[in-house]
């Protein structure tokens, strides 16, 4: 159980990229006052968690309405993971690409929310580790816990932007964003290859 609390944290701590939303914070909040601030890093992490969770608690339900086999999803889904992870690596990083979505009025909703906090890897993490087949209510209520505990994370990092930002720099930042994405490529590949495995009953 330990074992897999912790491989729930690492996979939801590199689909939200708690690290890679300290620059996307500073550059959307740099003209605000610190409570303002603050009140702007809790409403993107209230409404981020809101969205998962509405994944966890329905995405499995959507998918059986519309008779799209879960083990489908997991494949389409690992596929779009690895695309975006690879868009990580070779690519823009997610401070480079989010940072520049700084225009929107409601910043803690766009880009803060979504997709920097909810992500279209998160939002699929939220329905594959928590499927009903697979696991118990207690398993999925543990990994829920695991990924609020990473969106707690987020905020505090948000709180505590401009003291971490000075310490890794925008390149570090970066840098750690890519090193995510490395980590998502795998678990898109396992994820890809256990969608085959069960939708060919091999």
């Amino acid at each position: 159980m330990t074992n897999n609390l912790v491989a729930d944290f690492i996979f939801f701590f590199a689909v939200i990229d708690p690290i890679g939303t300290i620059p996307v914070f500073i550059a959307v909040t740099r003209h605000y006052q610190e409570a303002v601030k603050v009140k702007i890093a809790l409403k993107a992490t209230l409404i981020a968690a809101l969205i998962l969770l509405f994944f966890v608690v329905a995405g499995e339900l959507i998918l059986n309405a519309i008779e799209i086999p879960l083990a489908a999803f997991q494949i389409a889904g690992g596929i779009v993971l690895f695309l975006f992870a690879l868009s990580m690596i070779f690519g823009e990083s997610k401070p480079d690409e989010e940072v520049k979505l700084v225009n929107s009025d409601e910043t803690a909703v766009f880009p803060l929310a979504i997709p920097s906090l909810a992500s279209p890897g998160a939002m699929l993490a939220a329905v594959l580790l928590t499927k009903n087949g697979d696991y118990t209510l207690t398993e999925q209520a543990m990994t829920t816990s695991m990924m609020l505990l990473v969106l707690l994370i987020a905020m505090i990092f948000m709180l505590l932007a401009s003291k971490l930002y000075r310490l890794i720099g925008f390149s570090g930042a970066s840098i750690i964003s890519r090193v995510m994405g490395l980590i998502l490529t795998s678990v898109a590949v396992a994820s890809i290859l256990e969608g085959i495995k069960v939708y060919f009953k091999l």
